[in-house]
Order: structure tokens, then sequence, then C-alpha cells
């Protein structure tokens, strides 16, 4: 068995991301970890945080999420936080480590209204020295340009499953709204943050359909964060049975082979994952994790287990830097 670093490319088919998903285990890490050398250091990983700067009351029906105003989870509707507040966590987050400090809002867009407040909460974050993204919902063209010269480096949009199984999972906004926000973002030049959530209840091939959908955008996000389902009680989504933690490290190193130079990230169910499992992501090809206590609702590892597991591993995080450029001929 010959390995390989796989190059970036546009043209997965379905049958492709088949066959790397039914690979010998061993050889597609061996594949996964081959390629993600050839574009990162092994031992490092990129630190962000993430800040619910809007909580609750959501309008969308996504059945997997704590925030929905239709689901009865006991999270509760709040208003935009105050940008000191903002701008002071976001600190915190610098001085413990992190790089990226992302911002999310339980909207289904951003109102006009709110657009000149996030665009001097972003100034703010972005001249403290960390890279800015955040997660506002869909996006116009032109909400999409207000965020770019504002300062934001990444805007996070998933496309949560494959276009086949999201009927299954969300009714309130179309596949193609999200493909459409992808494109406002590339277009604004802003860097794309888009993944999904496995352990849904979908089928390997839509875990597959997913990556190719992803894998084949006119160019690769440059962040794909990968989460496992975290069960929330009151979703409708809460009785699901859980995802083989293989399948899942099977996903992070799918995902490094069809996309090689991005960074896949560790996201929401990390709380729910052994040191061991972690590992084997690492060497699968992830080399991104939120840290902090909190992912906007549900629980997340402490900074200090992180960083003893990283110590551990000989790992080490990734000092910040300044965004890549976007370009569509990657």
């Amino acid at each position: 068995m010959t390995t390989q670093a796989y190059s970036i490319r546009h043209n997965w088919t379905l049958e492709e991301a088949r066959a790397l998903y039914a690979m010998p285990f061993n050889d597609l890490l061996f594949d996964a970890q081959t390629t993600h050398r050839t574009h990162f250091n092994p031992n490092e990983v990129q630190i962000s945080t993430l800040l619910s700067i809007k909580t609750g009351g959501c309008p969308e029906d996504c059945k997997y999420c704590p925030q929905s105003a239709q689901f009865d989870t006991g999270v509760k509707a709040e208003k935009l936080m105050d940008k000191a507040n903002i701008v002071a966590a976001a600190q915190r987050a610098k001085d413990t480590g992190a790089a990226r400090f992302c911002m999310g809002a339980a909207w289904r867009s951003p109102k006009e209204r709110d657009m000149p407040k996030l665009v001097e909460i972003i100034s703010e974050v972005k001249a403290l020295g960390l890279e800015t993204c955040a997660t506002l919902g869909m996006l116009s063209n032109t909400q999409a340009q207000q965020l770019k010269q504002a300062g934001l480096d990444y805007y996070n949009h998933n496309l949560d499953t494959s276009e086949e199984f999201y009927g299954e999972i969300i009714t309130t906004r179309t596949y193609q709204d999200r493909l459409d926000t992808l494109e406002h973002v590339r277009s604004a030049g802003m860097n794309v943050c888009s993944g999904g959530i496995v352990g849904m209840g979908e089928s390997a091939d839509d875990r597959a359909a997913m990556l190719v959908t992803l894998a084949n955008q006119p160019t690769h996000p440059q962040s794909v964060p990968i989460n496992l389902l975290v069960q929330v009680e009151g979703t409708p989504l809460q009785p699901e049975s859980s995802l083989d933690p293989l399948d899942f490290v099977r996903t992070i190193a799918v995902a490094r082979l069809m996309m090689p130079a991005s960074h896949v990230r560790l996201s929401a169910g990390r709380e729910d994952m052994s040191d061991e499992m972690q590992a084997l992501c690492f060497l699968a090809g992830a080399n991104s994790i939120f840290y902090g206590d909190t992912l906007l609702t549900t629980a997340n590892p402490a900074t200090q287990k992180d960083m003893a597991l990283l110590a551990r591993l000989g790992m080490s995080p990734q000092q910040a830097q300044a965004a890549p450029a976007q370009s569509c001929a990657a």
C-alpha cells in the first residue's frame, strides 16, 4: 500500500468520497496525516474562542439547536450584548491564548438596525490584534460587504448536512439559502468557515455528500468545523443514538484529504470525547479547536484541560496571524 499527499481540487464525486470512507482505518489516517504535514505543522493547533453575543429566540426550526424559539429547552431570548462586554470577553480570550475570537448571534439574519452596532463591535475586537469571526445567520451581499469593511476576517455559515438529508433537520431556510450566503461572503473577500454536524441520524452517504459540496466550492472553506451532535433535552434530535467515535474520526480524516489546506476544527461535542478520541482526530488531520467552558449554550472542556491534553501530546497553540487573502484560484 503506497501513501500519498492529496492535492487541492474542486471536482470530487460522491463515489470518490465513499471510497475514502471505505478505506482501511490505518491507511486512511496515514494518508490524512501525510496530507496534513504537507500544509501544516502537525504539532500546532489553531485555537478559537466562541461567544454568544445574542442568545436564544431564533425563529428557525433547526432540530439540533437549543436556541430555537420553537423548542422548549430552557434557553431564554436575550438582546444583543453591550459592546464593552463583548470587547472585554475578547481581551480575556486573547490573554488565555486564543488567536481567533468568534461571535455568534441567534438570528435568522441580522436586521439593518443591528448592522452599525456589529460594525463597531467587530472593529474594536479586530483592534485587539485578534482574528475576527462571526456567525449571524444569512447575509445579503451588502451586509457581507459591511462586515468585511469593519474588519471581519471569517464568516461561519455551516451547511449542517447533505442537501438530501437537510429537509429532515431544517425547514425554515433552504440549502440554497446557505450556499447563497457563502457566495456573498466569498464575494466580499472574507474567509469562509463552513462545515457540518454529524450524529443527527444521517447516513454515511450524507456525511460524504456534505464534504463533496464543501470541497467543490469555488474555494475551499478556510475553516471546516466538524461538530458532533450535542443532544440537548427539548430538541427533536435529543433521542438520537450516539455516533460511533471511529466514524467521527473517519469524517475528520476524509475532510482533511478532500480539503488539504483548510483548518479542520473539532467543534461542538468535545465535552463527550475522550482524550484518546481527540488524539485520534488530531492524527487524522484536525488542527483547530474551540476552547472555553461554553460553546454558545452547550458545555465545552475547560481551558486548563485542553492545555493539559495538548501538552501531553507535545502540541502547542498556533500563534495569531493575518487571515489569508480570499482567492477563487485556489
